[in-house]
């Protein structure tokens, strides 16, 4: 599927898009308008975003850095006992299976490129960086689409439980819609200028107010926007 191409019918897809703009405005309102800024170099994204997976970001960053503090290169990473790396990620949780994910995805970059480097995807079409990316065993769309707009500013728009939690309340994607399939439809629907903002406001807004359980819609300045917050009115009035 090209960029930003989706199967939504174009009055849905007219529809969605007008609602993103009403939404973003508020977002940014709330939240601010956050500026591209590289978080981490790209090889530091993946082992980061690997480590991240079914944990807190407290977790991450302190298995994170234990690995850093353990192994001074990616070489060593890549080279040492599974034993020792999943020794000091164990912070982060789930070390038996991201200790080798971690040097199974630095290995193949060595394979493939020669040396522990990612910058050539900066030459890449997004769709063939995409691509590159997800042949990585246990690097799905969401890790390909943080790295791509975290350490190169590429226009590809992640996906994480936040963010498919709101915008699935908001209605922006359809109730059955999965997060893979996420990734497809709000780039389709958000502009690519705003998938960092967007992306982080998005996070901010299912962390500080849209909880998984009892989110917060009393003080939501979405809430007039909002189809999960229309039908948990509308239920209440026919009770």
């Amino acid at each position: 599927m090209a960029p930003n191409q989706t199967t939504l019918d174009p009055d849905t897809l007219a529809f969605r898009r007008k609602k993103y703009q009403i939404i973003a405005r508020i977002l940014e309102q709330t939240y601010g308008y956050p500026e591209w800024r590289q978080h981490l170099a790209p090889v530091e994204e993946l082992v980061c975003t690997i480590l991240s997976q079914n944990t807190s970001d407290t977790n991450r960053d302190r298995g994170f850095t234990a690995l850093r503090e353990r192994f001074p290169t990616w070489e060593d990473v890549r080279d040492a006992p599974v034993e020792a790396v999943i020794d000091a990620i164990r912070p982060a949780g789930l070390a038996n299976q991201k200790g080798p994910r971690i040097q199974a995805a630095l290995r193949h970059v060595t394979e493939q490129q020669g040396a522990i480097t990612l910058d050539f995807l900066n030459d890449l079409s997004l769709e063939d960086a995409k691509a590159w990316l997800t042949d990585i065993n246990g690097i799905g769309p969401k890790t390909a689409a943080i790295i791509l707009l975290f350490a190169f500013n590429q226009p590809a728009f992640p996906v994480d439980t936040h963010v498919h939690r709101v915008t699935g309340r908001l209605g922006l994607i359809g109730p059955k819609t999965t997060a893979e399939r996420a990734h497809v439809e709000l780039e389709a629907i958000i502009p690519p200028a705003d998938y960092y903002p967007a992306h982080l406001n998005f996070i901010r807004h299912g962390r500080e107010i849209c909880h998984a359980r009892r989110p917060r819609c009393e003080i939501c300045p979405l809430a007039a926007h909002c189809d999960y917050y229309q039908g948990v009115l509308r239920a209440a009035k026919s009770s």
